[in-house]
């Protein structure tokens, strides 16, 4: 073992009480932080069956994102066991949502023997690993026990490739376990390589293959009915800090707004409460989602206050503004507009999706704004513009269909790991 790995294996056990005082903490806004504790530390080892393909998605974006690659593996291996697993509780319980048939756990916290241990027990028959999870014991571990891995939609920025360019001696060896990589774009492969990654192949993203079920449709059209013929705004996915601008442009737009609805879905669910609060600070009536009535014709901010529900709301709305952007967490899911084709706004910050940003404004799916003002400002134009905001919805059928097919690439590379023969 290098002396990379063991100052980093020293920094985790030292780290450990922090870990846990950190869930603690967590929790006292999200319960679901307390449950399963055992699982996070390498313990409650009891799988259902050994031999699964197992795919590792931290949250809910990730998890979604393997929905595509999951139906393409179940095609191809249909008699396999899947075992998910993340890294938080809503990611958690999005896998029980979407893969109901499979084992969803935690995946402990990268301790060399909570690493080895939860291999020994569980035998994966290979693990793909979803967009940038580098866990320096676990992939030294799965190639000591032989257990291929894949990285798929594997993507890193420039932010995070620096990050990583400063612990390159624990890095680089990691990286090197991993049977194959399959990158989102040249440039992710670039990175990849450049933190010496071997075996990059490029195949796109899988979340331009998510097929929306039909009962997100059907919500979708309920949320229609519940809020009538009112034109909508969603806010999806909105992290603390964006809210109070975004709520604070609102109120300044003041007659501009007209009976127009602001639909505002925070990301994480522990903080519906404040963001309630923010409105009700701001004098701007507010109804919850979670309330199950019709939306008042006098309710100006309607708040997302349920989980597993994003299409619905996107089916829902006239315009979309993704959230991550106007402050610099790197951009949530931009894609997720374009699969209902709708128009999608967007703020300065998007390295999580520098690509698909791009794209997405050269298809005319999308556009850019600097700040909540200019947000407000866009998406009134827009609707008040019925062609322009038909032509956008155009540009993101472009964008969507240009870049489909991901998952099967991403299948191909699997298949190579899998049977190497054929």
């Amino acid at each position: 073992m290098s002396w990379q790995r063991a100052l980093y294996n020293g920094l985790l056990w030292a780290l450990k009480p922090l870990i846990r005082r950190y869930l603690k903490k967590r929790a006292r806004k999200a319960p679901a932080y307390l449950e399963h504790w055992d699982e996070r530390f390498g313990q409650a080892l009891s799988p259902k069956a050994s031999g699964a393909i197992w795919i590792h998605a931290v949250s809910v974006g990730e998890t979604r994102a393997a929905q595509p690659l999951v139906a393409a593996i179940r095609r191809q291996w249909p008699d396999a066991p899947l075992l998910l697993t993340q890294m938080t509780p809503t990611g958690r319980a999005t896998a029980e949502q979407l893969y109901p048939d499979a084992e969803v756990r935690y995946l402990p916290y990268d301790y060399p023997r909570a690493a080895a241990d939860f291999l020994r027990a569980y035998r994966p028959r290979c693990g793909v690993l979803m967009e940038t999870e580098i866990w320096p014991n676990l992939l030294h571990a799965a190639a000591e026990q032989g257990v291929p891995l894949l990285l798929a939609n594997a993507r890193l920025s420039d932010k995070s490739l620096k990050g990583y360019r400063k612990a390159l001696g624990l890095i680089r060896p990691a990286v090197r376990k991993l049977t194959a990589i399959a990158a989102q774009t040249k440039e992710d492969a670039d990175r990849l390589r450049q933190l010496g990654a071997q075996n990059v192949i490029v195949c796109g993203s899988s979340k331009y293959d998510i097929e929306i079920e039909k009962a997100q449709w059907h919500l979708a059209g309920a949320f229609h009915e519940r809020i009538g013929r009112r034109p909508v705004l969603l806010c999806a996915s909105t992290r603390d800090g964006e809210e109070a601008l975004i709520l604070d442009a609102w109120r300044a737009a003041g007659g501009a707004v007209g009976n127009t609805l602001l639909a505002l879905v925070p990301r994480h669910p522990e903080r519906w409460d404040e963001v309630a609060r923010l409105a009700n600070e701001r004098g701007l009536k507010l109804q919850r989602r979670s309330d199950d009535a019709a939306v008042a014709a006098d309710t100006q901010v309607w708040l997302g206050d349920s989980m597993g529900e994003m299409f619905g709301y996107l089916g829902a709305c006239d315009v979309a503004f993704i959230g991550g952007s106007l402050l610099p967490f790197g951009c949530h899911n931009l894609i997720e507009p374009a699969l209902m084709g709708v128009p999608a706004l967007f703020g300065p910050s998007v390295f999580n999706f520098q690509q698909a940003a791009a794209d997405s404004l050269a298809a005319g799916a999308g556009r850019q704004v600097a700040d909540a003002g200019e947000l407000v400002s866009t998406a009134l134009a827009l609707l008040a513009d019925p062609a322009a905001a038909e032509a956008m919805r155009g540009g993101a059928a472009r964008f969507r269909d240009a870049h489909r097919g991901a998952s099967e690439r991403m299948l191909a590379v699997l298949k190579s790991v899998l049977e190497p023969a054929s």
